[in-house]
């Protein structure tokens, strides 16, 4: 699969269309990770944004030196990593790879340049941003509160 075909795939960036999507294409590098293989760590600076392209994280929340709990995780096409663009650029959890996964990587000081740089992107990129933090926040606080499938339907 191409870069522009992950891209297009990927809620995060939904609403760029080709021209826009073509410039973010060229600022990715694929990367992989192996079994558990850290994209990021709890407390540290965050540098990388990351779209996967296939494979599973998980993500944890730290307790502890040896105590981590995996709140939820993220598979194809989804976006992690994304404290690298919002200040002050910490992670506040850890994300390991739990299969081999295939990930576009992008530099985040870059990809807020672009933002800022095209505000049209810029908009449409925090836009989708803000659509998966939503997302991850809801999940969480229905998994915190032990609301099962069964309760919803």
């Amino acid at each position: 699969m191409t870069k522009l075909e992950v891209l297009k795939r990927c809620p995060f960036v939904r609403e760029l269309d080709d021209e826009q999507l073509n410039l973010m294409a060229e600022m990715c590098h694929p990367e992989v990770f192996e079994v558990g293989e850290s994209l990021s760590k709890q407390g540290r600076t965050q540098e990388k944004v990351y779209l996967i392209e296939d494979g599973l994280v998980g993500i944890y929340l730290e307790l502890g030196p040896m105590n981590q709990r995996q709140l939820q995780s993220a598979s194809s096409f989804e976006v992690v990593g994304w404290s690298a663009m919002l200040p002050p650029y910490r992670s506040s959890t850890t994300v390991k790879a739990v299969e081999t996964t295939k990930v576009l990587s992008f530099n985040g000081s870059e990809l807020v340049n672009l933002c800022e740089t095209y505000p049209m992107i810029g908009c449409k990129v925090h836009r989708g941003l803000a659509s998966v933090i939503a997302i991850r926040l809801r999940h969480a606080f229905t998994q915190l509160m032990g609301v099962t499938v069964q309760d919803v339907a």
